[in-house]
């Protein structure tokens, strides 16, 4: 008797995941976003990208959901919300800065229906004038960046988090 129950229960358990493929934990998690969302979330890192180098805070947050989270380098503490980033990226009263390279190497892109994660490298040169004296700055490292499909359909970055080494003052 042992066998044939054994037997049975065995050839359902094989009929069941013949039957449904992505009862498998090992389905390629990102073969569920379209075509037209790795498009879309390709096309907001490069807005993002885009942003920076135009000088433009504005299109810079407007790839952010309001209640983003920064994760900086260097053990910074996080940074919650689009206003808290705004202060973070864009004080009123810093020197002026000016992105003059930003290249982002996309490495990873995937996710699942309203959740999507890109993984990186970037390299990033800008120049700080205060006043009479300019320094120019360049740094590169990972970033992690994970997405979420709006209602509206439009992607947005929800999490952001970019490790490298200290800044490198160049002459």
């Amino acid at each position: 008797m042992f066998p044939s129950v054994f037997s049975r229960t065995f050839s359902l358990a094989i009929l069941f995941l013949a039957l449904v493929p992505n009862a498998s934990p090992y389905t390629d998690p990102g073969q569920s976003l379209l075509p037209s969302d790795l498009a879309a979330i390709r096309a907001v890192l490069d807005r993002y990208r885009m942003g920076w180098l135009a000088g433009n805070p504005d299109t810079v947050r407007s790839c952010f959901t309001q209640d983003a989270v920064l994760l900086p380098h260097h053990g910074v503490l996080p940074v919650v919300g689009i206003a808290a980033i705004s202060e973070f990226w864009f004080p009123p009263s810093s020197a002026k800065t000016t992105i003059t390279k930003f290249v982002q190497t996309l490495d990873e892109v995937g996710g699942e229906g309203a959740l999507a994660y890109v993984r990186g490298r970037s390299e990033v040169a800008w120049t700080v004038e205060d006043g009479a004296e300019s320094q120019h700055w360049r740094n590169g490292g990972n970033f992690l960046v994970v997405l979420k499909k709006q209602a509206d359909g439009r992607w947005l970055m929800s999490h952001l988090i970019w490790d490298d080494p200290p800044n490198q003052q160049v002459n």
